[in-house]
């Protein structure tokens, strides 16, 4: 049997669909390892239990707004939103609440209980908790990145599955994929007693250049054009529609870190990781953070076209059951918000709001 470690998508919320690595090991069989999205960990300030945001009238700007991401290099928009204020500067009164998370359904759990009302995550942990919640609790309001992993989740199930070999949710099969923490996977390999893992980048990128680990797939290959999805962001279907000012604000402050990351990459690259280090305590060197952004690009597209593919091989994989997508895809204050930046505007390929 291979042991993979992978960012598990699906759990009791929905293990969210994580980009992964797929490594050679010395084992005649490979284990897949799930790096775990566990406990959230709030490295900034913590998200209050109340699952009110804030007070005031429908539609005028939230007192607060609480949002959630990763201390990821596939979170670089929220990262450098945060870090360098763009965020901060597009809400202006309204106070912004941040919570860093390990994993989508740890995320997207907090975002079900009423203690976020947005949060930056994989488009499939965005879709479970969308199936979970029979499409009411959330929307897609905008994309974040474009690659960052060498394959997804769900992806990777499907590629085994393509390749004669089976991954069953119950860890049976020819591959056994575990949930596990990103940290703990890249020690787990180098040690030797995993053969393989799918995970986001920078992690990615860290078990090739420090653990010698060799890539067999990479998710741009399985996409047409080479686009997919990797980061998301969310809104609160009660926030969205109470508060689509202050929505429109958090778009606009993503807007403008995306165009600055853009524009400066050796400075992008810079901040996120000295912003890494503050959350985490550990920065990445310079060839691992290059390596990293080189697998990415940030882009306000969701590429919605990609999630009823993901979607079906999720059913596939036995990890969600089939479901109407139409409605999870919000892209209403995130296309005229382009459309006034002098920006193209984004599809949600005929999965908008109903």
């Amino acid at each position: 049997m291979i042991r993979l470690r992978s960012l598990s998508s699906f759990a009791t919320v929905a293990r969210s669909a994580a980009t992964a690595l797929a490594v050679v090991g010395t084992a005649a069989s490979v284990a897949v390892v799930a790096t775990a999205c566990s406990s959230a960990a709030s490295k900034a300030t913590d998200p209050k239990a109340s699952n009110v945001a804030s007070a005031g009238a429908a539609g005028n700007a939230a007192s607060e707004l609480r949002l959630g991401y990763f201390a990821n290099v596939t979170h670089a928009t929220p990262i450098v939103g945060v870090a360098k204020g763009y965020f901060a500067k597009a809400l202006g009164a309204t106070k912004l609440t941040t919570s860093v998370y390990n994993a989508g359904p740890a995320e997207m759990t907090a975002l079900l209980g009423g203690q976020l009302d947005a949060a930056y995550v994989g488009p499939s942990a965005a879709l479970s908790a969308f199936v979970q919640s029979h499409g009411q609790a959330l929307r897609i309001i905008a994309g974040a990145t474009d690659g960052g992993a060498e394959l997804q989740d769900v992806a990777l199930r499907s590629w085994l599955k393509t390749n004669g070999l089976t991954a069953n949710p119950d860890g049976t099969g020819d591959v056994s994929v575990n949930p596990q923490d990103n940290a703990a996977t890249l020690d787990q390999f180098k040690a030797g007693r995993i053969d393989g893992a799918w995970l986001p980048e920078p992690w990615a990128s860290r078990l090739v250049l420090e653990a010698g680990a060799k890539v067999l797939a990479d998710e741009r290959d399985l996409w047409p054009g080479g686009h997919f999805a990797t980061t998301t962001l969310v809104a609160s279907t009660t926030f969205l529609n109470d508060h689509p000012d202050t929505v429109k604000a958090l778009i606009d402050g993503q807007i403008a870190a995306n165009t600055w990351i853009t524009a400066n990459g050796a400075d992008a690259q810079k901040t996120v990781n000295a912003e890494l280090k503050r959350l985490t305590g550990k920065s990445l060197t310079d060839a691992e953070t290059a390596r990293a952004f080189s697998e990415q690009a940030v882009t306000d597209d969701p590429q919605a076209a990609t999630l009823q593919t993901s979607l079906d091989h999720a059913v596939s994989a036995g990890l969600l059951k089939t479901t109407d997508l139409h409605g999870i895809y919000d892209l209403t204050i995130l296309n005229t918000e382009l459309t006034a930046h002098g920006q193209t505007t984004v599809s949600d390929a005929g999965l908008g709001k109903k």
